[in-house]
């Protein structure tokens, strides 16, 4: 249901099928009818199917029903994690403790749930020995293999070769392991 639902004396209809709070059909009602059912009742006529013949209105406390969705709406944001890409760069001709000090804030980025995307950007004429780099790329992989999928394997676009890698789920790995 729509956020800006016709209520009361907004609803120009002559006649629409009247539906109760808890739900039960009251028929189809001249509007007037309608209203003052819904003023003995102490509720508000809302038409929920505007599209239908008669239209479809319900009686309700319209207050409350928009309180009950923004709780929803509320609960689901709530829920919802958001997942970032944090970047690591690397070079064909990196060394070791540079690889280290890298793999460190990439494992540190994926246990904090975020997806880390690993680029190698070849300057001058490293571009004709990607295989550096690939090996590069392996490398880097095995040293974040615990807490690492790779999401995206590595691939060359123009000067850049990138891959995307992943946190692991807990709760897969937990049914991946062999049962003794």
């Amino acid at each position: 249901m729509a956020a800006d639902l016709m209520m009361n004396e907004e609803i120009r209809d002559r006649e629409v099928r009247v539906i109760g709070q808890t739900g039960e059909q009251l028929g189809v009602q001249p509007i007037r009818r309608a209203l003052e059912l819904a003023e003995e009742a102490g509720l508000d006529l809302v038409k929920i199917v505007p599209t239908a013949k008669p239209p479809v209105c319900k009686l309700m406390d319209y207050d409350k029903y928009r309180y009950e969705q923004a709780k929803k709406e509320r609960e689901i944001r709530r829920n919802q994690k958001v997942v970032s890409l944090k970047e690591v760069q690397l070079s064909a001709t990196i060394e070791e403790n540079d690889v280290l000090t890298k793999a460190k804030a990439a494992v540190r980025f994926l246990q904090n749930g975020d997806k880390v995307k690993v680029s190698i950007r070849f300057r001058g004429r490293q571009i004709t020995h990607q295989e550096i780099g690939l090996k590069v790329m392996q490398d880097f992989v095995s040293r974040v293999k615990d807490v690492a999928n790779v999401e995206r394997k590595p691939i060359v676009e123009g000067r850049h070769m990138i891959m995307i890698l992943a946190p692991k789920d807990p709760s897969k790995e937990a049914k991946q392991a062999p049962k003794e």
